[in-house]
């Protein structure tokens, strides 16, 4: 099936923990939702086996309704589009797509009241970090006997997504459910303008990369070189979201918990090191400022070097009047380090049809619908084998789409729900605190002494 596209913008979008730059950060700590799921989780259907078209009832169709969230009606046409492709491949069923809101209203919130109503659809998309809090409260259907009876084969994605979305919450290991497929990955890169780089002077940050000497010491000399030029330019910027902020963290040899994540680490000596870079390093005026929007002026030319995902390709593309590419993101004292941001269709726990919703996962999550998405440029497929990652490698610009696969090679943070903990809660309690140490209103030695203390009552049960 070749999926009819024209999309303008996704990615891993969320309203929850967002790898998005059109969901506000303000989104991405949403409290916790006291909506109630179903009790038995459909556990009769998990054992049926799964229709084929030559059993599909006479005459009717079986009605599937599916969700994605769409951040323009450019979106919402392609996943239409896609939908009619697979309603008209899968004659048996009759499937319709209804666009998530995209008007201020959150997203997973308003999943959950529907669900407690009994009006959501069959299938939809949540975000990563959405597993756990959506499979805990028996919300989602859990399909391993319903796949395992067909072709579908955990290995054929990304391990860090299927991690979570094999998670036995009750057994405390993966392996024995499967709560969805991902839909598509993304990672970070540095977006480059390199009429500014070229006109500073200055290194190029690919063939630093590509010596290996491409880390936060040669970032500030970069920085340095392009701010120079003068005026409103500056060398580097970084919208302020968690994923952003965490990356510092990361890169350091820190991260925001413990090894098992159980608990929080940020107030590590190595979390601390890439949150004092931070503050220094925006501090410097060789950077937009923290906290302001970087990538409108990077797309009107002032900027650099900006840090976003793949989901930014489209707008570049659209709308930059430079020349532009990317590299991977500067190597930290801990090594190089990135984000691995995903999201996942997932099935009704209460949906009448559930042998026949996993048919529609699979479908919109087959080889030909993500290429096809992938090709837009808004996203990375979520297979990952080497036919995807070399028909990804074609879809330029940027040239340099290696990058993007770099970022998923080279020690990725997998953006995954907290099983032990409840990511909301951590997120309130941290995020602002974090956004005023590197902003410079907060003292490194305050954050410290206090953060996990204040975090682990909140989000670990103390």
């Amino acid at each position: 099936m070749a999926a009819g596209l024209a999309l303008a913008a996704c990615g891993g979008g969320d309203d929850d923990t967002s790898a998005e730059p059109d969901e506000s950060a303000a989104d991405t700590g949403e409290a916790e939702d006291t909506a109630e799921g179903s009790d038995d989780g459909d556990a009769d259907a998990t054992t049926s086996e799964p229709a084929t078209e030559d059993e599909a009832p006479s005459g009717d169709a079986v009605p599937l309704r599916w969700r994605t969230q769409a951040a323009n009606q450019s979106e919402a046409d392609v996943y239409t589009d896609i939908s009619n492709e697979i309603d008209a491949d899968l004659p048996h069923l009759d499937i319709s797509y209804e666009a998530g809101a995209n008007d201020g209203t959150s997203y997973t919130d308003l999943l959950k009241t529907e669900l407690a109503s009994g009006t959501a659809p069959d299938v939809f998309w949540i975000p990563g970090a959405s597993i756990a809090d959506f499979a805990t409260r028996d919300l989602l259907l859990d399909m391993r006997d319903i796949a395992d009876a067909t072709d579908h084969s955990d290995s054929d994605f990304y391990e860090g997504p299927m991690y979570h979305l094999t998670y036995d919450h009750e057994a405390g290991e993966p392996g024995g459910t499967l709560w969805g497929l991902p839909r598509d990955v993304s990672t970070f890169a540095l977006y480059l303008n390199l009429d500014l780089i070229a006109e500073a002077g200055a290194e190029d940050p690919r063939d630093l990369a590509a010596n290996g000497e491409w880390n936060w010491t040669t970032l500030q000399e970069v920085s340095e070189d392009i701010t120079a030029l003068g005026g409103e330019v500056r060398g580097f910027g970084a919208d302020a979201w968690w994923g952003t902020w965490s990356y510092w963290v990361n890169a350091a040899g820190g991260g925001m918990y413990n090894e098992d994540r159980t608990a929080c680490g940020l107030d590590s000596a190595e979390s601390l090191e890439g949150l004092t870079f931070a503050r220094d390093f925006f501090a410097s005026g060789n950077t937009v400022s923290w906290g302001e929007n970087s990538s409108e002026p990077f797309l009107a030319g002032s900027v650099g070097m900006n840090v976003t995902g793949r989901w930014t390709v489209p707008a570049v593309r659209s709308l930059a009047e430079f020349n532009w590419d990317v590299v991977k993101l500067p190597d930290g004292p801990g090594g190089p380090s990135n984000w691995l941001f995903w999201g996942a269709y997932v099935v009704n726990a209460e949906t009448e049809h559930p042998e026949e919703a996993w048919e529609l996962v699979q479908a919109l999550t087959s080889p030909d619908v993500q290429q096809g998405l992938s090709e837009l440029g808004t996203n990375i497929p979520s297979r990952s084998d080497q036919e995807n990652i070399d028909a990804f490698l074609t879809y330029s610009p940027p040239e340099n789409n290696q990058a993007f696969i770099q970022g998923l090679t080279e020690n990725p943070e997998t953006e995954g729900p907290l099983w032990n903990g409840s990511w909301p809660a951590f997120y309130d309690t941290v995020n602002s605190r974090v956004v005023d140490v590197i902003s410079g209103d907060e003292s490194i030695e305050s954050f410290a002494d206090t953060i996990c203390t204040e975090a682990n009552n909140a989000a670990f049960g103390g």
